[in-house]
């Protein structure tokens, strides 16, 4: 009976954890001040726009990058994919001039998720893409590709690994979870050191808050540690170290906040995590190009040309990035119908881009009426939601020189003490009606000006 009842308890714990699984949570640190961390991150909020690729052996099956998880696929089985991993179309140039035109500025390619495997060659472990069947280091090839396209290079890296139950219980094997740390350094040690010019290193499932998937503990019974309450035993991913020898073997790289080191930028994740305006702490907004995981599906659903496009400038317009991602198919490929859908957005920003590259967001809040961008002497209106001809804004501390629409059809604006109030002569554009100000004075003194968040009020 009693053996009955460790069992029973055991598998509760591990249905805490099962539900805790498919929440991936930034450590949201703060990120780093002062005059050099704004500097290092200077192209980088003015690039705003990003691609994402989750690639590695869990595109074989096709389920999604957590499919081991999910469907608890012993570790010994799951390794064997690695036998069948022999991306033939594999062509990282593509992937690159897929981006371009885009009208992306970085890339993101995970050298290793969770699972384990590595895109990169690590000496140290048997699960590699050069002990693969392909007998390819694929993160050579990807950073060479992008950076010689003229885009900057990002690599995912996750320092949890499924297979070391030391990630589950740190304090009960604790060798497992000193083994798998010391993986951690040592493959962050080589992506710094045998890739040339990393730009960003972004992290995934590190912080020891995230292990055993944001805690279960046992103290007289299994139960998931509380949300307010951090990890309190003997093991520590030793993440300033990690991450600060990364730092010196890649000066001017940035990272994001999903370790317990010092971070440059701040992660949302899925489309429901875009939150509030923030121009005090840089962040970005990672989501997928398609419902559901972000490693390949077959026949995934993709997005609306016009819902990409609003958390674009959504994103923007909080003072954001986005990176969107896709899952590349086992050969190597991005789906056609997936590419056809980011050219779109790219043929938008041609159009469209000197509202969205090189600015910031504001000065007019997120409202109704949708949310606005500037550079220099010039404010974009995004109107995203139109509610007729006219608009009412609260008034700008700046004389306004002139207006106009970029998407078509005329514009009559008319500046008050109290207000500024807009005409649109002609049909709003559907997707995102953007109104040109310029200004007989720069925009940055400007402070946020709130705007209604109904259009009643």
């Amino acid at each position: 009976m009693k053996t009955t009842t460790t069992r029973a308890k055991f598998a509760w714990a591990l249905l805490i954890i099962l539900s805790m699984s498919s929440i991936a949570r930034g450590q949201q640190q703060s990120t780093i001040s002062g005059d050099a961390a704004a500097s290092r991150i200077a192209w980088w909020r003015e690039a705003k726009f990003g691609l994402f690729m989750h690639w590695g052996v869990y595109s074989i099956p096709g389920r999604g990058e957590w499919v081991q998880w999910n469907e608890q696929i012993p570790v010994n089985e799951y390794a064997k994919l690695a036998g069948q991993f022999s991306p033939d179309k594999f062509d990282p140039d593509a992937w690159a001039a897929i981006a371009k035109a885009a009208g992306m500025k970085y890339t993101v390619l995970t050298s290793r998720h969770h699972d384990g495997f590595a895109l990169f060659d690590d000496p140290g472990s048997n699960f590699t893409a050069m002990k693969s069947a392909a007998h390819r280091d694929f993160v050579a090839e990807y950073a060479n590709a992008v950076r010689k396209a003229g885009l900057r290079v990002g690599l995912y890296y996750s320092p949890l690994d499924w297979r070391f139950p030391g990630f589950f219980f740190p304090d009960l094997y604790q060798a497992s979870a000193v083994e798998m740390r010391e993986q951690y350094h040592r493959q962050l040690n080589e992506l710094g050191s045998h890739y040339g010019k990393i730009d960003i290193l972004w992290f995934d499932g590190g912080g020891v808050d995230w292990l055993g998937f944001n805690g279960v503990s046992f103290k007289g019974e299994w139960k998931a540690r509380p949300k307010d309450q951090h990890y309190s035993g003997s093991f520590s991913w030793q993440d300033d170290q990690a991450v600060g020898n990364l730092r010196k073997l890649q000066p001017p790289i940035i990272v994001n906040d999903r370790t317990d080191a010092p971070a440059d930028f701040q992660s949302r994740e899925g489309d429901g995590a875009m939150g509030n305006f923030d121009n005090q702490h840089p962040w970005e907004l990672c989501t997928t190009l398609t419902s559901g995981a972000w490693g390949y599906q077959p026949n995934a659903k993709i997005k609306p040309l016009n819902d990409v496009i609003r958390l674009l400038v959504g994103a923007v317009g909080r003072d954001g990035n986005l990176l969107i991602n896709v899952g590349p198919r086992p050969d190597g490929q991005i789906e056609p119908k997936q590419v056809e859908r980011l050219r779109e957005v790219g043929d938008w920003l041609k159009r469209y881009g000197q509202s969205i590259y090189a600015t910031r967001g504001g000065p007019y809040l997120p409202g109704y009426f949708g949310v606005s961008t500037y550079h220099d002497r010039t404010i974009y209106l995004h109107i995203l939601n139109p509610t007729g001809k006219a608009l009412s804004l609260p008034a700008l501390p700046a004389k306004i020189l002139s207006c106009s629409s970029l998407t078509g059809g005329g514009v009559a604006c008319k500046q008050a003490n109290d207000s500024v109030e807009i005409t649109l002569n002609g049909n709003a554009d559907t997707v995102d009606t953007i109104i040109e100000l310029t200004l007989a004075s720069s925009a940055v003194a400007i402070k946020p000006i709130t705007t209604p968040v109904t259009a009643k009020e």
